[in-house]
């Protein structure tokens, strides 16, 4: 790598790839690959479907789109942005990260580094990415190729803060490898970059990042429940003891998305392989798993206690979080499919999903929200301010 300039490529061009690869492009000529053909026709149009980039952006970025993974083979500087999902039972499904690595290790030259961004437990990049790659290029670890691991930070539809002013964790197999990635990330991060000890502490990082924020939204979810029993005033009380310096200002919500809904999961099945019992994770997961079920039989009271007649009931937002597109692991499917049980009619408006069906429900043009009966705010998106709700389930989805 002394002797070659570096050259990369992006694999993956989702939520988290496609942003990286945008900042890497303005500054040089890259690589970016994925397998979703469909994804690499719109992105050499400049279109991104996710709208996470503007097509301007795409277009000054110098970037060689392909969905051929021999493009792989044209770089010495491979970055896998591959998601890192659960399965129906909650353990971490590391399939596509794993796929990933088989496709990198069937293109992999001698001399390269491979850096992972995916979220994952620590050790998983070592003991379960390494392997796959020495399989499949017949190369070896430490000797032939290196490894740097650079957990991802992009917020989804978050304009503030965008990756070049949030500062990038890296790390590497050896000392001459955790400069290299920490040089290459510079290129792109204004912020900065803090250089982690080993490749374990910075999957560490990541990982207790989003366990600690759901950790807390856990527990404003349950003093939420504790005062909606007590009939207190849950936001007048924040307010109240927000007043505090040292008041950690965190909000109920559903906890939804790709992120600190799944990964708690990725750090309590490492737990559990130690035989450690991770019981506050875990009971932080299932109030913040059951949130959602527990606001629709509330409003469900509502209704009937104020005996409203609502036999057509319209859900306003059907996203994971405010001004996004994104319905991934969002909780407002579980919401509506609570409120069908009941025998209720249940439509969505949500103009950022072009889709006229959302879980299993129509969703409506604005012009028919008249016909509904009851209808409840789910998702605080700016372009409901103006819209009055009959019930909200509540004011801040925090995610």
């Amino acid at each position: 790598m002394k002797s070659k300039k570096t050259k990369i490529c992006i694999v993956g061009l989702g939520y988290v790839g496609l942003p990286l690869a945008v900042a890497f492009g303005k500054q040089e000529k890259i690589n970016g690959f994925d397998i979703n053909k469909k994804r690499i026709e719109e992105l050499k149009k400049n279109i991104d479907s996710s709208k996470e980039t503007s097509s301007k952006d795409i277009q000054r970025a110098k970037i060689t789109f392909s969905f051929d993974p021999k493009i792989i083979s044209q770089s010495n500087f491979i970055i896998i942005a591959v998601p890192t999902p659960i399965d129906k039972y909650k353990n971490p499904d590391l399939r596509p990260l794993l796929s990933a690595s088989k496709l990198v290790g069937q293109n992999l030259k001698k001399g390269s580094v491979v850096v992972y961004e995916s979220t994952v437990y620590p050790g998983c990049t070592e003991n379960d990415c390494v392997p796959v790659l020495e399989k499949y290029s017949k190369l070896k670890f430490g000797e032939d190729f290196q490894i740097g691991y650079s957990p991802e930070r992009i917020n989804p539809g978050d304009k503030v803060y965008t990756i070049d002013k949030i500062v990038k964790v890296v790390s590497g197999s050896d000392k001459k490898t955790l400069e290299l990635v920490a040089k290459t990330y510079s290129k792109i991060i204004k912020a900065g970059v803090h250089k982690a000890s080993s490749i374990q502490v910075a999957e560490a990082s990541k990982i207790i990042e989003n366990t600690q924020r759901d950790v807390n939204i856990a527990l404003m979810n349950e003093f939420k429940m504790i005062f909606d029993k007590a009939n207190v005033n849950w936001e007048d009380t924040l307010k109240a003891a927000g007043t505090k310096w040292n008041f950690l200002k965190f909000t109920p919500g559903l906890v939804g998305g790709h992120c600190i809904s799944v990964d708690p999961y990725y750090l309590t099945q490492k737990a559990k392989s130690l035989h450690h019992n991770p019981k506050m994770i875990l009971a932080g997961r299932d109030i913040n798993d059951n949130m959602a079920k527990y606001e629709a039989k509330r409003m469900i009271r509502y209704i009937r206690k104020n005996k409203i007649k609502a036999k057509k009931i319209l859900i306003l937002g059907a996203t994971f979080k405010p001004d996004v597109s994104d319905t991934r692991n969002s909780k407002i499917e579980d919401f509506a499919n609570e409120i069908k049980k009941k025998n209720y009619q249940v439509a969505i408006f949500d103009p950022f999903i072009k889709s006229t069906r959302i879980f299993g429900c129509q969703n409506i043009k604005k012009s028919e929200i008249k016909k509904y009966d009851f209808v409840v705010k789910a998702v605080n998106h700016k372009l409901f301010k103006d819209l009055t709700p009959n019930y909200e389930i509540l004011k801040y989805i925090d995610v």
